[in-house]
């Protein structure tokens, strides 16, 4: 075993919870010693996040210590919302991880970023980048993001795995309400039509049977060709607007002519067929099974989006009943899209590793 987690809750801040779910790893993986630790405290800690993350450090005797503060916390043990607690994975001998090199490109890099500190430029550099938009309940935290047992006031980190073989996907959790359809009038964020017809009417009669557009839940997926999209390698963003004078749909990102997209509504049972895609997919990518993984999840997709039970979670461990991972709910996932790294809404972000042969 490479790799193991722990997961401690209280009923108020205490740095020892950190090394209670530090311990727990520990002895699972019968070391004294971690060669790193991944440690995501709940933003009950944010304001102060430090003696947490060096109780964890002389735990695990390593400074080596990486994470983050997060409205929402798991591992394969449990979930936490609303309640301090402290999720750490464990790293034995034959696994680090170290600072990136100088040709990220070859490399899967773990990226987590506060909310004030969210910057295009670093998401889309070169390398596999995946990971989530941390943050507290303000999203000011200076603290937020942590690296080398100490908090980052940039409040963005990465690093890089090594011994490991990876493969890293995005879940989303919509389901399409029609067929690709070609952008032909765009301004910015406001589609004003879709072939031959306006942007609201395409919306309105993709959502027949709906007696008002239930714009809370629906999406625009949309990509540079239509099997992209037929093949779930799409971009998201949401609705913000309709226009009934023009016809046209404000939404949050802006598009191309030429583009295509298609509208979509969040859907428990699409998301759950689209993270079990996922999981075949990585499976098959890595060529065994995995040792450990990863999750990143939006906050509005995990329990508040199963009326009170994560069944990600619930489908993660009915896939990998041995394999322990780690994540946290935050406010927007990183992952590869069409070899693009992107940030998304509403998604899962699944990372799973195995141990590298060479």
């Amino acid at each position: 075993m490479q790799a193991a987690t722990g997961l401690a809750i209280g009923r108020r801040v205490d740095p020892q919870l950190a090394a209670t779910a530090v311990e727990q790893a520990m002895q699972q993986l019968d070391i004294t010693t971690a060669s790193s630790v991944l440690l995501f405290l709940t933003s009950e800690f944010a304001n102060d996040p430090l003696p947490a993350i060096r109780a964890a450090a002389k735990a695990a005797s390593c400074t080596q210590v990486i994470g983050c503060s997060a409205p929402g916390i798991f591992t394969e043990q449990d979930w936490v919302l609303d309640a301090p607690a402290a999720a750490v994975m464990v790293f034995g001998n034959g696994v680090s991880i170290h600072h990136v090199s100088e040709r990220p490109e070859q490399e899967i890099v773990l990226a987590l970023a506060a909310p004030n500190a969210i910057n295009s430029n670093r998401i889309i550099a070169s390398g596999i980048r995946f990971g989530g938009v941390s943050g507290d309940a303000t999203g000011q935290g200076p603290f937020s993001v942590w690296q080398n047992a100490k908090g980052i006031v940039s409040g963005y980190c990465e690093a890089a795995f090594s011994g490991l073989n990876a493969a890293v996907s995005a879940a989303h959790d919509v389901k399409l309400l029609g067929k690709p359809q070609l952008i032909t009038r765009v301004d910015g964020h406001d589609v004003q039509s879709l072939g031959d017809t306006t942007a609201l009417q395409s919306l309105h009669a993709a959502c027949r049977g709906h007696e008002s557009l239930p714009l809370h839940l629906l999406m625009a997926v949309f990509a540079d060709y239509p099997e992209v999209i037929t093949r779930g390698d799409y971009q998201l963003a949401t609705l913000i607007s309709v226009n009934d004078d023009e016809g046209s749909v404000t939404i949050a990102k802006p598009l191309q002519e030429g583009q295509y997209l298609s509208w979509a509504i969040r859907d428990t049972q699409a998301a759950q067929d689209n993270l079990e895609n996922v999981v075949n997919k990585l499976v098959a990518d890595l060529e065994t099974m995995p040792d450990f993984g990863l999750m990143f999840s939006c906050l509005g997709r995990g329990p508040y989006f199963y009326d009170g039970v994560d069944r990600d979670l619930m489908l993660l461990k009915e896939k990998f009943p041995d394999m322990p991972f780690i994540g946290f709910y935050g406010n927007g996932e990183i992952a590869p899209i069409n070899g693009v790294n992107e940030l998304l809404q509403y998604s899962a972000v699944l990372g799973l590793f195995a141990r590298s042969e060479i």
